[in-house]
């Protein structure tokens, strides 16, 4: 039955071919020069890299490439796969599927180089072109992760991750190929292409068979601006990104104004962001990070770590491990995004904020001396009153001062004023001086 698609599929291709080659004689006879454009486009075969996750960035890519081919009429494209699955809608694979399955121009799919993958709806991607391929140490499964329909499933057993001859065993593929010049010989021995080998005989007498020299093998991959899009839809970069966004959106806010921390983290958080909308993320794994930020905002409030910090820690936790529903995220970028973000939380960012409010542009050295009212008890920490505001204050000494007493202000430490009672706090050698006299 396989057999019998497969001759349809090509005598197709050869009638279209027939056809093609009819009009263009037609319109160009007699003008041999309109007919080359300086490039042969029939003796090109378009090689397409599939990297990373298929996002709606990618399939158009491989769509737009396709298109193109048929319309120059390209001797074969391949799909050069490493990708580890989708997160596009079901209906974008199926209609890209669909295409590969209808081209024109003949489809091989390549999963290279060695140690690259191709699961779950790249996993059907390489079944559904006409000639398939894999080189040693690559992998493909995983197909449950996205099914077609019945006529096109896999075979029992095909959902575990098959390694090169294992694969082809198994019929996922039609050949171990360990180079792409090799998978383009086999596509001419399948008779899928027409000759493009040529053979070259080496010093030692062997002869070495390659494609040959008047055959264009063209690479082709997504843009820059395409490329940014495309990497920062995975779930590391995403992950990170967003993190860092917060993290700098938080510095900014307790600094003030509107700097480059700012400005990066507002970047980034878009990024992010971009990110979280195509993947498929948990809401509620999203809800407990923003929520873990604003426990951080507390205490860094106060200017100590406290309880909102520890829930803040565990939030962060919890909402990493679960972010995202289909995809993983390997335990070091895990390990990175929550490691880093705890560090700058309980000690980058506080030392910043106390370089910035301790500095002496702000002109708060004239506070210190100054006299300030207990709102409640200091022991050792608490709140003051200080014209007219409310201040943290911790006691610099052992002595605790009641709500309602007066107490002078000595320092200033980030947001924390510190303080020391009226009474019994330290006198200075001027003071001293005069009560002897």
């Amino acid at each position: 039955m396989g057999e019998l698609l497969s001759n349809l599929k090509r005598t197709r291709r050869s009638l279209a071919a027939l056809i093609i080659v009819v009009v263009a004689l037609t319109g160009l006879f007699g003008s041999p020069a309109a007919s080359h454009d300086g490039h042969d486009h029939s003796r090109e075969i378009r090689i397409i890299e599939v990297s990373g996750l298929l996002d709606p960035i990618e399939i158009d890519y491989i769509d737009s490439q396709i298109q193109d081919a048929q319309r120059q009429w390209a001797l074969a494209i391949v799909l050069q796969v490493n990708s580890p699955g989708s997160v596009s809608d079901r209906q974008e694979i199926l209609d890209l599927l669909q295409n590969i399955e209808g081209s024109l121009v003949p489809v091989g799919a390549w999963i290279g180089q060695s140690g690259a993958t191709a699961q779950g709806a790249a996993a059907h991607l390489v079944q559904a072109a006409d000639y398939s391929g894999i080189a040693p140490g690559s992998r493909i499964g995983n197909f449950a992760e996205f099914t077609t329909s019945a006529e096109s499933a896999p075979q029992a057993g095909s959902n575990d991750l098959r390694r090169g001859e294992d694969a082809v065993e198994a019929g996922l593929v039609k050949v171990m190929a360990p180079t792409l010049g090799e998978f383009l010989l086999a596509m001419e021995d399948a008779e899928l292409i027409e000759k493009i080998s040529t053979e070259i005989e080496q010093a030692d007498g062997l002869i070495q068979r390659s494609v040959a020299s008047d055959v264009t093998v063209a690479f082709n991959k997504l843009s820059l601006l395409d490329q940014l899009f495309h990497t920062i839809a995975s779930p590391a970069v995403t992950y990170l990104l967003f993190l860092a966004g917060m993290s700098l959106l938080l510095l900014d806010f307790f600094t003030g104004g509107i700097g480059v921390a700012g400005s990066v983290g507002c970047g980034s958080l878009l990024f992010g962001c971009y990110g979280l909308g195509v993947l498929d993320v948990r809401l509620w794994a999203l809800v407990l990070l923003v929520i873990a930020m604003l426990g951080f905002a507390v205490d860094l409030q106060t200017g100590v770590p406290r309880f909102w910090t520890v829930v803040g820690a565990v939030l962060l936790i919890i909402g990493s491990l679960w972010l995202f529903a289909t995809h993983s995220m390997s335990w070091l970028t895990l390990g990175g995004g929550i490691g880093l973000t705890l560090a700058f939380v309980l000690s980058g960012m506080p030392a910043l904020i106390r370089t910035r409010y301790g500095t002496s542009t702000l002109g708060r050295e004239w506070m210190v001396g100054k006299m300030t009212e207990a709102a409640t008890d200091l022991t050792p920490d608490g709140l003051v009153v200080f014209e007219n505001s409310q201040w943290r204050a911790r006691v610099n000494r052992l002595t605790p001062i009641k709500e309602g007493e007066s107490a002078r202000i000595v320092g200033l430490e980030g947001l924390v004023l510190e303080v020391e009672p009226e009474e019994g706090g330290a006198v200075d050698y001027r003071e001293m001086r005069q009560k002897e006299k």
